[in-house]
């Protein structure tokens, strides 16, 4: 699945006040524009992230955008989505928008809107209401009452297949009072499906909602000081493949047959790694069914991973790794693969272990039929 995100980060925040965008303002110490920016990249598999921003951040955009593509907003929100939209990628399935005033989104959130959003055509996270809904006019004289299971107050992530989204931006020029995509695609004539939000993701309008916003973090407390991920990865041996373990390929007559290269040390460290981020795993983020990881080289997988648990806020205390192997000999290798590991990770070298073992002629692995790869990778918070 190729999904791309945009992240509308073009407005003002004229509601806030102040005298910068409030997606600049601090939460916890941390840009809310970056918290949000920060929840996408590490929050599931795009194949990019658009920003759009105020015409002077576009042009000198702050270091946390490096890894984004930044475009300028502008005027109103569905402005700032069409020349995010043109900047996407041809091969997008499905585009998922969202506010960058909502820095508090989770994965589990941005993923089941997706999901829903390629099985349906489009799909936004929304609240059902659960208080009794009136309708008043405007002299605050009470009008009616709403049946409640029919009231849902929308949220962001909103995702839509392109198609479903060229509809609705078709008619951006004209919806002068469109407050979100659901909303033009539902003008264009499309279902949209509704997907159960989180009342954690705030989406931050006034000063209260920044307080708001403050208190549930400090809820969620502090970030363990310590994480640990496992990682295990097996693949057979076959004639005419290069044996490549932790970079370096090895003097055999046999490879690992695999989509990328096989590197099955790279491959476990990866899933380590994600592991212990609690950032999913490696094949969610090079699923094996994507030509772009074709052969591909497991030491830039295992860089990508190592930037995901950098924006998570941890940095690499040490790993661990087993490597399952009747032949050949490894002893010879080792430090190469530990060296080799660590200039990836740019770490020191003496933060990897790695440890070659053999399986005293058991199973696959012991009738030199395979080799698995078992790591251990510890995080620290940074």
């Amino acid at each position: 699945m190729h999904v791309s995100a945009i992240i509308a980060a073009g407005g003002r925040g004229a509601r806030f006040g102040g005298s910068q965008p409030k997606q600049l303002l601090m939460l916890g110490g941390v840009p809310i524009l970056k918290r949000t920016v920060d929840a996408f990249l590490r929050g599931y598999p795009f194949i990019e992230v658009i920003v759009a921003v105020p015409a002077e951040l576009a042009a000198s955009p702050p270091d946390y955008l490096d890894d984004v593509i930044v475009v300028e907003g502008g005027a109103r929100r569905q402005d700032s989505v069409a020349n995010a939209f043109r900047a996407a990628a041809p091969s997008a399935q499905v585009v998922v928008i969202h506010d960058a005033a909502r820095p508090l989104v989770t994965a589990s959130l941005i993923e089941r809107t997706v999901d829903a959003a390629f099985e349906h055509g489009a799909a936004i996270a929304a609240l059902q209401a659960t208080d009794t809904v009136k309708r008043g006019d405007a002299s605050r004289v009470i009008r009616g009452t709403l049946p409640r299971d029919e009231i849902f107050l929308a949220q962001t992530p909103q995702a839509f297949r392109t198609g479903v989204l060229r509809d609705a931006l078709a008619l951006a020029a004209s919806a002068s009072d469109a407050t979100d995509e659901a909303m033009l695609a539902e003008q264009a004539g499309h279902h949209v499906r509704l997907v159960d939000g989180d009342p954690r993701n705030l989406k931050i309008t006034t000063p209260e909602d920044l307080e708001m916003a403050e208190r549930l973090i400090g809820a969620r407390g502090s970030a363990p000081a310590m994480r640990i991920g496992n990682g295990y990865d097996l693949h057979r041996l076959v004639a005419g493949r290069p044996l490549i373990l932790g970079g370096i390929t090895i003097p055999f007559d046999k490879g690992l047959q695999g989509h990328s290269d096989a590197d099955a040390v790279c491959h476990a460290i990866t899933d380590a790694l994600l592991g212990a981020a609690s950032a999913g795993d490696i094949g969610r983020h090079f699923p094996d069914t994507d030509p772009a990881w074709k052969d591909a080289d497991s030491i830039v997988l295992l860089q990508r991973a190592a930037q995901i648990v950098s924006r998570a806020g941890y940095a690499i205390a040490n790993l661990d790794v087993v490597v399952i192997a009747q032949q050949p000999r490894l002893v010879p290798h080792i430090d190469a693969i530990r060296h080799s590991v660590a200039r990836a990770l740019g770490i020191d070298v003496q933060q990897v272990s790695v440890k070659g073992k053999t399986n005293e002629g058991v199973d696959s692995m012991g009738a030199g039929e395979s080799i698995a790869v078992h790591a251990v990778a510890l995080l620290q918070h940074s």
